[in-house]
């Protein structure tokens, strides 16, 4: 007979102190190692090793599946937080750059994974699940690395973040597939791979299409309506412009465009990110809009003042010069139908609102579940093995090797570095040669000054690199996994594409590609916040010799 209702238990001490503690350590580890190493995520896969069922047992199996749950919440907002941080301008002026770093990092793990089918002899289809997996860049470690840099504005940290947006959006594509070659592993067919490779391109192009032919003209049409209405507002509109109102419109979004994919075929995590870049994609819309019609307010108001002045004078007419208050009159108002709207609208961006109502639940509780839950599912004690451990290092390198060819890409464009142009302020004015010349043949003893050698410098170009140092950091960044890669790889065992075994133990498939995605999240962060703290003392050093090169050339510049 099914209970009316659930009693309630006290819970006891002993599961108090267990689950106060898992949560206080999978903070605290994530703080230290984010400072320290920047792979707080590794921290947390650990510490839900060490308290679930491959370690001590410390939390029972209906709390795990409870944590497991919670954690992929915290996984959908991870990747509607990487949606929010998309800036399209950025992406669009080094698509084609970014583009090319993204399909390296994808076709050279997956290529290389079939390695396996010697080192392990695993199948077409074992390599490609394992390739799936290592072909993802982890996008909460490349932020975290950007942002502690200051690399986040320059052409490196733009190109970085873009490519590694597009391979997570390859990586959650991907997850679909790999679900549905463990739904159908017995008969495998081309639709299994292409359905939701193509519901996925569908999803990606019939979205875009529906906002810029239906939200857009709507939302001009509101703004300019907005904006003429000098009355008091409703309650109803006053409402509207809250940032409750505006959480509960982006949930509404987020959860929509799911529940859509789910059911149409896609991955729910690709869904998840498109929503983050639609609501980013509105927020800039009505700052343009409200920055044209402030534009539009001022012309018009120019052009009144100029016919009123234009007209002819009445014969006997005493003419007026017009007054402090007659003047600024309609400066008072103009901006009081623009000013406050887009202020309003500057606390309703989707990234405050993430950061206001989500970021304290989501960092503290949502995100720390998903690494641990993904810590759940690793035999931690059956990866020591010595024929796992040897192929699991080699299998490493190979997927490291695969990212850091990433980084051929920017030795490649750097020959050319007409095409990048330097920030104004950096650039520097030439005046003709025969100029600077005849003034020194009329005056052959006057020395030259400071204004006259700053002239006769030639066009300053951006310099050749001098180092490998921006291959090297996007490549080294490109290396860290992270959760996408854990998801794919937990995915493939559990649906049992890679291989059935007896007794409850993992595949060695499954055990090596742990190794891989583990070792190379450490290793990426580790190597590029080296050569982060090395390029910061080399452009210290610059700045008391001028005559030192930058150790990053163009593209430190910013992007």
């Amino acid at each position: 007979m099914a209970l009316a209702a659930l009693p309630y238990h006290e819970p006891g001490i002993v599961t108090i102190l267990i689950q106060s503690s898992f949560l206080l350590v999978l903070n605290g580890i994530n703080w230290i190692l984010d400072n320290a190493i920047y792979c707080g995520l590794v921290g947390q896969i650990l510490i839900g090793v060490a308290w679930g069922t491959p370690g001590a047992k410390w939390l029972s199996e209906e709390v795990q599946d409870t944590v497991m749950q919670l954690g992929y919440l915290g996984l959908i907002l991870i990747v509607y937080e990487g949606g929010l941080s998309t800036s399209f301008a950025s992406l669009w002026s080094n698509i084609y750059l970014s583009g090319l770093v993204a399909l390296i990092g994808i076709t050279l793990p997956i290529g290389l994974s079939y390695v396996l089918m010697g080192l392990l002899g695993a199948t077409p289809v074992q390599a490609f699940a394992a390739g799936a997996a290592l072909c993802s860049t982890s996008l909460g470690t490349t932020f975290t690395i950007l942002n502690t840099s200051g690399l986040d504005k320059s052409r490196l940290g733009v190109i970085l973040s873009s490519a590694a947006m597009l391979d997570d959006v390859a990586g959650l594509v991907m997850v679909q597939v790999i679900s549905n070659l463990g739904q159908s592993a017995n008969s495998f067919t081309a639709i299994t791979v292409i359905r939701p490779v193509f519901v996925s391109i569908a999803f990606a192009v019939v979205v875009p299409a529906v906002c810029w032919a239906v939200v857009k003209p709507i939302t001009k049409s509101t703004l300019a309506q907005t904006a003429k209405k000098d009355e008091e507002q409703s309650n109803l509109r006053t409402w509207i412009c809250t940032p409750v109102a505006a959480f509960i419109a982006h949930t509404l979004v987020l959860l929509g465009l799911v529940t859509g994919s789910t059911y149409a075929g896609t991955s729910n995590l690709f869904a998840a990110y498109i929503a983050g870049a639609v609501i980013n994609w509105w927020d800039a819309l009505v700052n343009t809009t409200l920055q044209e019609q402030l534009s539009a307010s001022v012309t018009e108001k120019k052009t009144r003042k100029g016919k009123k002045t234009t007209q002819p004078q009445r014969e006997g007419a005493v003419v007026s010069s017009p007054t402090l208050s007659d003047d600024s009159a309609p400066d008072a108002r103009e901006p009081a139908i623009d000013r406050p709207v887009s202020a309003t609208h500057d606390k309703l961006r989707g990234a405050v609102i993430y950061e206001h109502m989500y970021a304290p639940a989501m960092n503290t509780i949502l995100k720390p579940f998903f690494f641990a839950s993904i810590g759940f599912s690793i035999p931690i004690t059956q990866m020591f093995r010595g024929a796992i451990v040897w192929r699991g290092i080699v299998y490493t390198i190979l997927m490291i090797l695969g990212k850091l060819a990433c980084g051929l890409v920017l030795v490649r464009f750097t020959s050319i570095p007409t095409k990048v142009q330097l920030p104004e302020g950096q650039q520097t004015t030439n005046t003709t040669p025969s100029t600077d010349a005849s003034t020194n043949q009329l005056n052959p003893q006057q020395p030259p000054s400071a204004n006259s050698k700053r002239k006769r410098q030639p066009p300053r170009k951006l310099p050749k690199p001098q180092s490998l140092y921006p291959s090297l950091m996007l490549g080294s960044a490109m290396v860290a996994r992270g959760e996408i890669g854990f998801l794919i790889s937990s995915l493939a065992e559990s649906n049992g594409i890679f291989g059935t075994t007896q007794g409850g133990e993992s595949s060695d498939i499954f055990l090596v590609a742990t190794w891989a995605i583990l070792l190379c999240t450490i290793i990426g962060p580790v190597s590029i916040g080296t050569m982060v703290n090395r390029v910061r003392r080399l452009q210290k050093a610059r700045v008391s010799d001028t005559a030192k090169p930058d150790p990053l050339g163009g593209w430190g510049v910013e992007g």
